[in-house]
């Protein structure tokens, strides 16, 4: 064992000598593995801290995640409803799931803590906290004491606002805030900070128990069943798994159905289902870097492939010397063990610059990923990462030693080759061009999957918006109801809109429920009946958006009103309901006939439980083109617009400003404006609605900067093992081209033949990337139901890029087969 230690040490030496004095290759084979390896250790990184890494939650094992669904009414989480969770409560179980914690989410404006500001909340239940085994860093969390409608209000802060936003106030605890919220203001107190976590959703900032909110106390919330707006976590008892809780969870469910058929209509097909917490809160990332360790796999893949091919060619040439070795009597194993010394070196060396690029990389990409999911803003490198290069430091080794073919210790081929210059065997050429077919193979996969994202990117930008958007400044002015009745609201931003406009500069000024592409959430649709309207057999009832505005909200956004008239001052609370109505909605609801003066009513049993003013007799006041504010593709949109005046209870809280010139010069103005009015009035995320719908573009053109990224290393990396490939067989066939040129052939068509060699090499790449390509996403479509193949054009145009690259990779090696001197040629042998 030993001697054998010894040896290899011996062997590594010698490897370090040899490769020495070939600093070209060994440059080249290094910066190639850097890459293959640093790209795998950071993603694997990135896997690991995001997908696999364990939550801080107590027995996180045991926690799972309860969704309701409607698939047939597309709805992926319907959430829960305080009587559905009631009755889970009562009847599952409690051998199967010890505890339930509720969690429904929730925007309030927070006054009192620096800047008032709207913050992403949520509001629980005494027993959340002890379910999701999480505990504070300062202060207390929120118990059984916190419920009841006669409890204190009480706020938890999550820790990113606490560290991000309070800078980490230890001062905060026992402060007097107050949470203004779309149906009132209630006060609470800070009581404790949670502790660094991963809240769901993610985005949460604060925590508060039930009695800050008011709609949660009120009775429609505690006994409407299809009043759904509760996310629900559940706890494992001891010795109970997932699929027994599933299955006790689908017998209640069905029970539950068959007693309130009123609740789960067949054609919305609800469903309950149950998930690890884990698994839920990594959800929305697992696909996309799924798909970034297959694209930096293949990377490493390419790499060595690129490098077995210049390990292959320096055998080739090294021919001579080894078959001397053979000659005196080293064993094929000899041999092999030197070769392996000097792929050792080569991928160590790899690993451990590949190490360096990687820490780099893994900020970069975890930014990325933070898109995503939140935790990859806790990323960090670790030991790990080490490993996981060594292990592709000796898997790369292994493969390139293990590559070339050795002489036999047979003296008469060992002196064979030492006698003769280089020549390229069959089976050399064969591997050598298997490699090469290899990269351009993997190389094809990673260039059309960035094709398909550039062919994205590049559909969304054209989009043409309906509205006008570079002169449109967007301001969140959320509704803040302190002591305010309805009409006081309405005045606060009528007024605001009169001063606003008596700015140099401003042309027009609106007031709406949501901005378009950033309120995307709101995206509710209810079920509306019209007068004269009968729905033929089979149809489905009309499900529309409300969207709330004030007169001048379409000339400020740009839109025509196509029939009738806008709002006026006049269509006030107390006054006849009114409405404008999308075109869609006119031609579906009034097909060759006129909109106007038709009477709408809302039927959607939901619109129970919001504070709509006037539900039925809304006369149809104007017609306007469809508004698409959801999709930055435009599609049909079934919008009904009601007043603000009529609905301020429902309105508010968006401010749009037609700007003549920079609408960015208005922003400081504006703020100092709405301030003077109201010292505690958020003036938020001012942006013209370009520059919004730039934002909500912003992963997308991600995507393709990080697959382009990869795309164009994998392309690089086999452009050159291409090169290298013909560079390689252009010099082992001088004599050949020699003869050729002997015989009279024209150097033209020396010039074609390698060249076409390339080309070959190319579409025999092409033909097995896209035969993998194909493959890889059936099985991957078996596991991500949201991943699609990449569409004709960028496959396309993939293999268009890859040839043309072959081709151009391939005219140095073919000019220089092209200027073989014949004389010369003759005399190599």
């Amino acid at each position: 064992m030993i001697e054998s230690i010894v040896s290899f040490l011996s062997e590594l030496k010698v490897g370090a000598r040899s490769l020495a004095r070939s600093k070209g290759l060994t440059i080249t084979v290094v910066l190639t593995l850097a890459l293959g390896i640093g790209a795998n250790a950071a993603m694997f990184s990135l896997v690991r801290g995001v997908l696999l890494r364990p939550l801080v939650n107590r027995d996180e094992d045991r926690l799972i995640y309860i969704r309701q669904s409607a698939p047939g009414e597309g709805d992926r989480n319907a959430t829960f409803s305080v009587p559905e969770i009631a009755d889970l409560r009562a009847r599952v179980n409690l051998k199967t799931l010890s505890s339930f914690g509720e969690f429904s989410t929730l925007g309030f404006t927070l006054v009192g803590l620096g800047e008032p500001r709207s913050v992403q909340a949520g509001v629980v239940g005494g027993s959340y906290f002890q379910v999701m085994g999480l505990r504070p860093v300062l202060g207390r969390l929120l118990d059984e004491h916190d419920d009841g409608p006669n409890a204190a209000g009480a706020v938890v802060l999550t820790y990113r606002f606490w560290s991000t936003t309070l800078k980490r106030d230890p001062s905060v605890i026992g402060k007097h805030v107050r949470l203004d919220s779309f149906v009132d203001a209630r006060p609470a107190t800070v009581v404790g900070v949670l502790e660094p976590c991963v809240p769901y959703p993610q985005d949460t900032e604060i925590i508060a128990n039930i009695v800050t909110s008011s709609h949660h106390l009120s009775a429609t919330m505690v006994t409407g069943r299809i009043h759904r707006m509760t996310e629900l976590f559940a706890r494992l008892a001891p010795g109970a798994d997932l699929e027994t809780a599933r299955a006790e969870l689908g017998s209640v469910y069905e029970v539950m159905k068959r007693e309130h058929p009123e609740a789960y209509p067949a054609r919305a097909d609800y469903r309950i289902s149950a998930a690890r917490l884990r698994d839920q809160l990594t959800s929305g990332a697992r696909t996309i870097l799924l798909v970034l360790m297959a694209a930096s796999v293949l990377v490493f893949v390419i790499a060595c492939s690129n490098v077995a091919n210049l390990i292959l060619a320096r055998t080739v040439r090294r021919e001579s010397e080894l078959g001397i070795r053979a000659a005196l009597g080293a064993s094929t194993g000899a041999l092999r063990r030197t070769l392996l010394a000097e792929s050792l070196l080569l991928c160590v060396g790899g690993a451990a610059l590949g190490i360096v690029l990687a820490d780099p990389l893994v900020t970069v990409l975890a930014r990325y990923a933070s898109r995503y999911s939140v935790r990859a803003l806790d990323l960090s490198v670790d030991a790990s990462m080490l490993w996981v290069g060594a292990g592709l430091a000796v898997l790369a080794a292994a493969l390139l030693a293990f590559v070339p073919r050795l002489p036999s210790s047979g003296g008469a081929q060992g002196f064979g080759l030492a006698s003769g210059s280089t020549r390229i065997t069959g089976v050399a050429n064969r591997k050598l061009r298997v490699f090469a077919v290899i990269q351009i193979a993997a190389s094809f996969v990673l260039v059309a999957s960035a094709g398909a994202f550039v062919k994205t990117l590049v559909s969304l930008e054209a989009a043409q918006s309906p509205f006008e958007t570079q002169h449109v400044l967007a301001v969140n002015v959320p509704v803040m109801h302190n002591g305010r009745t309805p009409r006081q609201v309405v005045d606060f931003y009528r007024e605001a809109a009169r001063r606003i406009r008596e700015l140099p500069g401003v042309e027009n000024v609106a007031v709406g429920s949501s901005v378009p592409w950033r309120d995307a959430d709101f995206n509710f649709a209810f079920q509306v009946s019209a007068d004269g309207h009968v729905p033929a057999a089979g149809e489905e009832l009309l499900r529309t958006r409300i969207r709330i505005v004030s007169p001048g909200f379409f000339a400020a956004l740009g839109l025509p009103v196509i029939e009738g008239r806008d709002f006026t001052d006049a269509d006030r609370l107390g006054v006849e309901p009114v409405a404008i109505v999308s075109q869609s909605v006119a031609q579906r609801m009034f097909p060759g006939r006129d909109a106007l003066n038709h009477y709408l009513a809302w039927t959607d049993p939901l619109l129970k439980f919001a504070p709509i003013t006037s539900p039925t007799g809304l006369r149809i006041v104007g017609v306007v083109p469809d508004m698409d504010d959801i999709n930055v593709v435009p599609k049909p949109a079934m919008t009904v617009y009601r007043p603000f005046d009529q609905e301020a209870v429902m309105g508010g809280g968006r401010m749009f400003v037609h700007a003549g010139s920079d609408p960015y010069a208005l922003v400081t103005p504006i703020a100092r404006i709405l301030r003077n009015m109201s010292a505690d009035q958020p003036v938020e995320h001012a942006a013209t609605l370009a520059d919004v719908r730039a934002e909500v573009l912003s992963s997308d053109r991600l995507n393709v900067v990080v697959f382009s990224v990869f795309a164009g290393v994998a392309l690089l990396i086999a452009v050159v093992g291409v090169s290298g490939v013909l560079a390689f067989s252009v010099s082992g066939r001088t004599r050949e081209f020699g003869i050729r040129l002997a015989v009279g052939s024209e150097p033209r068509h020396l010039l074609i033949r390698v060249i076409a060699e390339g080309a070959a090499m190319a579409l025999g790449g092409l033909a097995v990337g896209l035969a993998c390509g194909y493959g890889l996403a059936q099985v991957a479509g078996t596991f991500f139901g949201d991943l699609k193949m990449p569409g004709m054009l960028p496959v396309a145009g993939s293999a268009l890029v890859l040839l043309l690259a072959a081709v151009i990779a391939s005219l140095i090696p073919a000019a220089r087969a092209a200027r073989v001197d014949v004389m010369q040629a003759l005399r190599t042998e």
